[in-house]
């Protein structure tokens, strides 16, 4: 009895410690896939593990992380939303003119990458506009 009383007092409560014999390190990282059963021959010798940061965690091994200053960027005109963000807004009280505005300088201007949606989202509520006002105009003629 007192020889399992000990070796009850070697372990925690509610830890597992797993097998005594079982040696292999923990797995780090994403899970690695394993070829599919009869591909690899079953004496052949199982691949090496892959290399880890050793610096920490590392997403996606393989990658480089850049380092360096960042880039600042210009700040957006229009209270940081963008011309075309501000011309598709405006467009709702001003006649859908803004909108017809946004799309000709989205073909005919160089925009920032990140104004290119709001002139986007007028080019679209331009069409529609478009589309509305011509089935309006001819809904009236057929009386």
């Amino acid at each position: 009895m007192s020889e399992e009383s000990k070796n009850r007092s070697d372990h925690q409560y509610g830890t597992f410690q797993g097998v005594p014999t079982y040696s292999q390190p923990p797995a780090i990282g994403f899970p690695q896939p394993v070829p599919p059963p009869g591909v690899a021959e079953p004496s052949a010798p199982p691949p090496p593990p892959p290399q880890y940061y050793a610096h920490g965690y590392q997403a996606v091994p393989g990658y480089a992380v850049a380092e360096g200053t960042p880039i600042r960027e210009r700040r957006l005109p229009c209270c940081g939303i963008g011309l075309g963000w501000f011309l598709f807004i405006v467009g709702f009280f001003l006649a859908a003119v803004p909108w017809y505005v946004g799309f000709f300088l989205l073909l005919c201007a160089r925009v920032d990458y990140r104004e290119k949606p709001g002139y986007i989202a007028c080019t679209i509520a331009a069409v529609l506009a478009t589309i509305a006002i011509i089935l309006g105009v001819t809904r009236g003629m057929d009386d």
